[in-house]
């Protein structure tokens, strides 16, 4: 029986999984690996860093539903993955991450380019493994898609030494994987999603919420239906965008501490609030003890340990969000509810009020508004681009400004909040999707961080666009020195930065440039066609801030508006 190396098996497994596409940088740990390559039909993306190689794979992975994939070699191309699998995990993105590690006789000696990836990513990964034997291999593959894959997803790592990737066995793929004490919980308790279901009908003033489980459960259609059916507002997190309709008329806009005014208030008066896929963090949340302090808490997660973690719930439901939201439809085709929907006339008119009273805006002025910027990027690609962000004000003006009717269209690093994230994130979505518009919103702080990976976009023709909104400071810091600091503008300023313009030519892309209001429309018309990547220097109001902003430690109430 044909005897294959560890090598081919990696690609043999992958191509079982149905992987078509990696992200990695080469080294002397995988240069086995590297070899087979052209004899597979994976295409490979080589980056310039490894840490834009996971999120590259995590933009493909939000991108598709899918898992990413990427591959890097020992010691400091492990090390750098860190940041990138820290991301992927603080927002449950499916991915696996392929190390290289020094033969399995030299771990331990402190050998040339060897690192303990293993133990420094145990607290951010699902799960890790070292390959001790060849003839694991290809279980230890299947166990880890379908880990990174099921319950709540993650990262899942696979290191692997060298004298693993060399050595033969014979090959099969296992059809199934058995994890004794891995048994995620799928199907919701009947009995709890008809307490639930009970406690719905009978609120005055509910509230959904939700998160990014409802998009990774692709259950957005189910709450959709489920919203409109029982007449309930719904407002997500950042994570949750797109996972119900952006321009509904139920919808309340994003919540917490950048959300808008009738979100907050809507949370804070409520009398049941309805958690999906989502983990009360402390950016939603404000101050727990007056965070929907009037409402009966129903909390849907496929993770028990988010349930009661953060604030005590009522009515705990775990199993995937799609089962439970096509459990709660079957008892709306069960019941009349016209006589319970009609007591919610005033509260739906009172959320209208409040949206009439404060709504987002800003303050038109001689210099370019960056929220403007955000506006017209979303009307003029109709709110049909795959957008990415960056971290920081860029991030949240896109949040607030960009409506996303559909799941999977905002890349974005919620949990971690990763500067650098958005650039190879829509090299990712890029990849997985040539003939979308891909566009990574940024500041001229954050997309230094990882701006190398331009020349990626080059190498493989990806037409990504890159809309810097330029205000020549770290933004969200200097915000917060401006609100909370007495003004002291520490380490923020940023008028050292390069020229964009020059910056994307000497990579090989196209540079763009906008310094007055009238001139945002026709440059963005311009880079939406061509098809090469683009970067877009706005050069913006300076001084501008994020508003709504609700202190850190405030209750959502206390909001500093415009």
């Amino acid at each position: 029986m044909k005897k294959y190396s560890g090598a081919q098996i990696f690609f043999e497994c992958l191509k079982r999984e149905g992987i078509t596409d990696i992200f990695g940088f080469p080294g002397g740990a995988v240069l086995d690996v590297y070899h087979e390559l052209p004899n597979y039909p994976v295409r490979h993306i080589l980056v310039r860093h490894e840490q834009g190689a996971v999120h590259a794979a995590d933009g493909y992975a939000r991108a598709t539903g899918g898992v990413g994939v990427c591959l890097v070699t020992s010691g400091p191309g492990a090390t750098n993955t860190v940041t990138g699998i820290a991301t992927a995990y603080m927002d449950s993105i499916p991915l696996v991450i392929f190390t290289g590690q020094v033969p399995t006789m030299l771990i331990g000696n402190d050998a040339f380019q060897e690192a303990d990836i293993v133990g420094i990513t145990l607290p951010c990964t699902k799960h890790s493994y070292l390959v001790e034997k060849v003839e694991e291999l290809a279980l230890t593959i299947k166990e880890a898609f379908h880990i990174a894959r099921s319950g709540r997803p993650g990262p899942v790592l696979i290191d692997l030494p060298k004298n693993m990737i060399r050595a033969s066995t014979q090959y099969s793929y296992p059809e199934r994987v058995s994890l004794p004490g891995y048994n995620p919980t799928i199907s919701g308790h009947i009995k709890q999603v008809k307490r639930a279901f009970d406690e719905m009908i009978a609120a005055k003033k509910p509230v959904i919420y939700a998160g990014g489980g409802v998009i990774s459960s692709e259950s957005s259609k189910e709450l959709t239906a489920f919203a409109h059916a029982m007449h309930i507002p719904v407002t997500t997190t950042l994570m949750g965008l797109g996972g119900f309709p952006g321009t509904d008329h139920l919808f309340l806009g994003m919540l917490g501490m950048h959300g808008t005014y009738r979100a907050n208030m809507a949370i804070t008066n409520c009398d049941l609030l309805i958690a999906v896929g989502a983990r009360f963090d402390d950016r939603v949340t404000g101050d727990i003890n007056k965070f929907a302090a009037q409402a009966k808490i129903i909390h849907i997660d496929i993770d028990p340990t988010s349930i009661s973690k953060n604030v005590p719930v009522d009515i705990p439901i775990v199993g995937d969000a799609k089962d439970i939201l096509k459990k709660f439809l079957s008892f709306v085709g069960e019941e009349k509810l016209t006589d319970s929907l009609a007591l919610r006339d005033p509260w739906i008119e009172q959320i209208d009020k409040w949206k009439a009273t404060h709504t987002l805006a800003y303050e038109s002025g001689s210099a370019i508004k960056p929220q403007f910027v955000v506006e017209e990027l979303y009307r003029l690609t109709k709110g049909k681009a795959i957008i990415t962000t960056e971290v920081g004000q860029n991030q949240m003006w896109t949040a607030q400004y960009y409506s996303f009717d559909r799941p999977r269209k905002l890349l974005t690093s919620g949990g971690l909040g990763t500067m650098g994230y958005g650039l190879p994130a829509a090299i990712g979505a890029q990849v997985a999707f040539p003939r979308e518009t891909v566009i990574d919103i940024a500041g001229d702080g954050s997309i230094q961080m990882n701006i190398q990976e331009l020349a990626n976009t080059v190498q493989y023709k990806l037409p990504v666009k890159i809309a810097i909104l330029n205000n020549n400071y770290l933004g969200m810091v200097r915000q917060w020195q401006e609100l909370f600091y007495n003004k002291n503008y520490s380490a923020t300023s940023l008028s050292s930065s390069p020229d964009f313009v020059k910056l994307a030519e000497a990579y090989g892309a196209v540079g763009l440039r906008a310094t007055k209001t009238e001139e945002v429309e026709p440059i963005i018309k311009k880079a939406l066609q061509i098809n090469r990547p683009v970067v877009i220097d706005f050069q913006v109001e300076p001084e501008e801030g994020v508003y709504p902003i609700v202190p850190a430690g405030a209750s959502l109430e206390n909001m500093i508006l415009l």
